[in-house]
């Protein structure tokens, strides 16, 4: 505690009675109203009804249409000039979608085809359904690696392909309806638990683990580890060195310098966007070519082989509501569509948030998920909007979401007349494509901004990275929540406490070791609470409180200063209080009341000043005399009271 005391200090203290305003008693409600208050603050806090007050019924029926479907809100007002803005957008980012998709696919271990198909269906029913302007909806790297990671812990897709994509569909339709779940039931806070600092170390962790699975495809090794760790791969990768192709390794070497080239050029000139865009593509076909035109694949190279052409088939009947993997698929579904669903959310905002404009939440995740229930109906496997190909998207001018519908409708002309075509695409070009996409998931400023602000944050960041790495994807994104939610709890649980001292000149108080010129008030230990009370942290409060008290006394003391009379607990931080709280007022009171210390109350909250007044039957506790709106006045109040106490003896 720090020695502010000296002679000086008295000449500080107010000497003129200030007005002491009275603190009053909230309105009353009752337990229903107060019940449905907090409902609509914690499910509603956005007041979607709030634009039907005060409308016809007819507008009514339109204003609720366009809520469901937002494609009703922009299609009205839609012209040509919007259209061609969408038009180009939509086959720039189809030039992105068709080699990434056949790439996704292969990262989670399904048939490439499976991402093409992802990339066909679930943009239709986005644009139908989603809020965004921006987004552009497909499979992503992280979403991939974890629902192939996370089936073939039981399942093989090398010895049972068709019950792994059987569960790959199951795990998109449960993620699907967690998904749309949350956005029905307005429970979006869930997904507030993963953290930015968890998402910036996992997301950097899970790009290295996609990177290093591409060690397979590029440099040509035939038996890899299906392990996913860092050591276990590069083990692998020595281990089966007399595998390596040299043909495979200068192909893919040349053509991951020129995706990672274009993404460069795109970077530092944002208007040349189509040069990133179009590159894997451009390296999809010029690979094919040179594979065919020389017989590559017979000479070290693998390649996709023949996929089947034709529109998505219905894979209703292969999903899998019972059996000894029912426990599998619920877990995978859970985890990609917690990942998914946030990766979607946070792309769609950040676009809107440059376009000024608002994303629902709550919508995004209805239109996320109905889209994967229905694309696990279709033959498809997770999909979102992904980061690179909605920054494209952006880039390109898209107006309306009506460029997801153009990306479709190309996929869709793909998977027609032009599957013969990927035959010979070689998987090394595929693999270079993902790890340029991943490339941008390492966000090295990012951290380093957390490593200023937060070292804490920067911990559970460390370890979500570390953990991805050298454990497991799942296990390091559970260690990093599982220290985020720790830190949530160790401040709840110790809550901050100060001690305020009288700024020189004024009647302000402030925390004593925030602002040195702040000086105490003699016979005065003024203390601010920072925190909700509850039964969580009330033992520590009321041990807190005490040991200020000890602390003041034994100063008191050895200084040979004036005894303490007053605490002032300033309360203007302290949201709400529960039963254990209002306890720990009255064994204070009585505490200090053997003391000879008057405890006194600053600025009590409504909910705060109410459950006090309840629990004060016998009308001693909570007086005029030891409730003040604040500081200033309890101290100018009960010093005139102490002079005049005086005077009169």
């Amino acid at each position: 505690m720090e020695a502010n005391a000296s002679t000086t200090m008295h000449s500080h203290c107010l000497e003129i009675s200030m007005e002491a305003h009275k603190v009053v008693t909230p309105p009353p409600m009752s337990t229903i109203q107060k019940l449905k208050i907090r409902l609509k603050e914690t499910f509603f806090p956005d007041d979607p009804l709030r634009q039907f007050k005060g409308q016809p019924l007819k507008k009514k029926l339109i204003l609720g249409a366009q809520y469901i479907f937002p494609i009703l809100q922009w299609s009205p007002n839609y012209n040509l000039k919007l259209f061609k803005s969408d038009i180009v957008s939509g086959l720039t980012i189809a030039s992105l979608a068709i080699p990434q998709g056949i790439s996704y696919a292969k990262l989670a271990n399904l048939p490439p085809i499976v991402g093409l198909y992802s990339s066909f269906v679930p943009p239709l029913v986005y644009a139908v359904l989603g809020s965004s302007r921006d987004l552009a909806v497909g499979p992503v790297s992280i979403a991939s690696l974890i629902l192939g990671s996370m089936l073939r812990q039981e399942v093989s897709p090398n010895n049972d392909p068709l019950l792994f994509l059987q569960l790959a569909f199951s795990s998109t339709f449960f993620a699907g309806l967690f998904q749309a779940s949350l956005g029905f039931l307005r429970l979006g806070f869930i997904i507030d638990f993963l953290s930015k600092a968890t998402l910036i170390g996992f997301m950097a962790g899970a790009a290295i683990i996609v990177s290093l699975q591409q060690l397979k495809s590029l440099l040509g090794i035939t038996h890899f580890t299906t392990q996913m760790g860092l050591v276990p791969v590069l083990s692998s990768v020595f281990h089966n060195r007399k595998e390596w192709s040299w043909q495979t390794i200068v192909m893919g070497f040349c053509f991951l310098v020129f995706l990672l080239l274009a993404r460069h050029v795109s970077m530092r000139k944002p208007k040349l966007f189509w040069v990133a865009a179009g590159a894997p593509l451009m390296s999809v076909i010029v690979s094919t070519l040179l594979v065919f035109a020389s017989k590559a694949n017979h000479h070290g190279i693998s390649v996709v082989g023949k996929l089947q052409e034709g529109l998505n088939p219905p894979s209703w009947q292969m999903l899998h509501f019972h059996g000894i993997h029912l426990g599998l698929v619920l877990k995978t579904g859970f985890v990609t569509g917690i990942l998914s669903l946030t990766e979607g959310i946070a792309v769609g905002r950040t676009f809107a948030a440059l376009k000024d404009y608002q994303v629902d939440g709550n919508k995004e995740m209805i239109a996320i998920g109905l889209m994967n229930v229905v694309g696990s109906s279709t033959s498809c496997y997770v999909t979102t909007g992904a980061f690179s190909r909605s920054a494209v998207n952006h880039n390109a001018g898209a107006k309306t979401a009506a460029s997801n519908i153009v990306m479709s409708v190309t996929v869709m002309v793909t998977l027609l007349f032009l599957m013969p075509l990927f035959q010979y695409t070689p998987n090394v070009v595929l693999g270079a494509i993902i790890v340029t996409a991943v490339v941008g998931l390492i966000d090295i400023p990012a951290a380093y901004a957390i490593w200023k602000v937060d070292k804490f944050d920067f911990v559970v960041l460390l370890c979500a990275f570390v953990g991805v790495i050298f454990i497991s994807v799942q296990q390091g994104l559970a260690i990093a929540v599982g220290l985020s939610i720790f830190k949530i709890l160790l401040q709840i649980t110790r809550p901050k406490i100060v001690m305020l001292g009288k700024i020189p000149g004024t009647d302000i108080y402030r925390n004593l070791h925030h602002y040195k010129e702040a000086i105490r008030v003699p016979e005065y230990l003024i203390l601010s609470i920072e925190a909700p009370i509850n039964f969580a942290n009330v033992t520590y409060l009321n041990e807190r409180i005490l040991r200020w008290i000890e602390e003041y006394e034994a100063e008191v003391e050895m200084e040979k200063q004036s005894s303490l009379q007053f605490v002032i607990l300033e309360l203007s931080a302290v949201s709400a209080i529960d039963t254990s709280g209002v306890s720990l007022f009255k064994d204070l009171r009585k505490i200090m009341e053997k003391k000879g210390v008057e405890l006194v109350l600053v600025n009590p909250l409504c909910d705060v000043i109410e459950k006090l007044q309840k629990a004060d039957e016998a009308h001693d506790f909570i007086r005029s005399d030891n409730l003040y709106l604040t500081v200033g006045e309890a101290v100018s109040s009960l010093s005139s009271t102490m002079k005049d106490q005086s005077s009169t003896v």
